[in-house]
């Protein structure tokens, strides 16, 4: 496929199974640009202050997300918790709204100060998720060891942003292996040893891959508050390995964005940089882009993508894997080569919310709706 001869490319909508809509002001600015990064589904993250960790707090957060953008199919998830019960994901199974549950690491990533510190606390509820089928979402980072550290007092590497995600990999089999028919998905994977960790498992394990991994290594974040996010970009050869899974087609890796918005005060305010990258309003257009220049720089060739393995990646393997059904054929997307660049700031209409989006000033394909009726 010519990809990059392309002047136009026409795509069933994109499905991302992996997105920050936040609350509030800020979840009015960004609910309604779904649709303008070419998407009609996404699947929800449940990290709000205070997290979604019951079956109607859920059910409320997605009616205000339905009246903000109607034409969106939502998924919604719960927030993994000790008070998590087999009864509530019983109760979650019969919504026909909930489709899976997020695990976090206590205090990995934003928001997660009520997540997980003992994972095996939680293997009724995974039995229970298994006997409804809801799906497991996995944030697969161990917790970053104490500033200055060598070595764990068991005698274990120090964990840092650049090796926590092949440090928790061990989880993900130990899980599969318990419970095999469980629906895990690997979130947001980084790093070469997290791709091939989800191809030893069996067809019940999938990964997520974001658009701004797919641009990114270890100097683009380091430099660049607004390029920091949780896991962090990695190397050279990483990027490499994640844009190859992309093209692949193999139906283990589809594409979840991890977008999440922060405020401009809380990425270069004073204290902790807030993890993110901001890529909802123009991800489908950043992930073909990510692909040209892959092309234009020789990581792979024409003969190595499609235009199958791309609708799989942005489409059709997710809606499988969570078992939804295709994209209407009377659907489409366009993405044309039009010279627009990704804005400075994304702000709301009163300028009372303003958000750095990732790439700034890169040009990019812009994106249409069509309707094919």
């Amino acid at each position: 496929m010519q990809l990059r001869s392309l002047s136009s490319i026409e795509l069933p909508p994109t499905a991302d199974f992996h997105v920050h809509l936040r609350q509030d002001a800020m979840m009015e600015l960004c609910t309604p640009l779904v649709e303008k990064g070419g998407c009609d589904t996404v699947y929800v993250m449940p990290n709000l202050q205070p997290p979604i960790k019951t079956v109607s707090e859920a059910l409320a957060y997605h009616d205000k997300l339905t009246r903000l953008a109607p034409n969106v199919k939502f998924l919604m998830s719960l927030y993994l918790h000790p008070g998590l019960t087999p009864e509530m994901i019983a109760e979650a199974a019969r919504t026909g709204v909930i489709y899976g549950v997020k695990f976090y690491p206590a205090g990995v990533t934003t928001n997660s100060q009520d997540g997980i510190l003992d994972i095996e606390q939680l293997y009724p509820v995974f039995e229970a998720m298994e006997k409804h089928d809801l799906v497991l979402n996995l944030h697969g980072e161990m917790i970053s060891s104490p500033p200055g550290a060598y070595v764990k007092e068991d005698g274990s590497p120090a964990v840092t942003v650049l090796n926590a995600e092949p440090m928790f990999l061990p989880q993900l089999h130990k899980l599969h292996a318990a419970f095999p028919k469980l629906r895990i998905v690997l979130e947001h994977v980084s790093t070469r040893q997290g791709l091939e960790a989800v191809r030893q498992c069996g067809p019940t394990v999938a990964g997520t891959i974001t658009a701004h991994h797919l641009w990114m290594v270890i100097d683009d974040w380091c430099g660049d508050v607004f390029n920091f996010c949780k896991p962090v970009a990695k190397t050279p050869e990483d990027r490499v390995a994640l844009i190859k899974a992309v093209v692949e087609g193999s139906g283990k890796f589809f594409f979840g964005s991890d977008s999440a918005p922060h405020p401009i005060q809380a990425k270069k305010g004073p204290g902790s940089t807030a993890a993110g990258c901001f890529t909802q309003p123009y991800c489908a257009s950043i992930v073909i882009g990510a692909i040209e220049e892959a092309l234009a720089q020789g990581w792979i060739r024409d003969d190595e993508v499609t235009i199958d393995a791309i609708e799989g990646f942005l489409s059709k393997f997710g809606r499988a894997f969570y078992k939804l059904p295709a994209a209407s054929s009377t659907s489409k997307i366009r993405l044309e080569k039009k010279g627009e660049k990704i804005p400075d700031v994304v702000r709301s209409e009163d300028g009372s919310v303003e958000v750095v989006p990732w790439g700034r000033g890169k040009e990019i394909r812009s994106m249409n709706h069509l309707d094919m009726n």
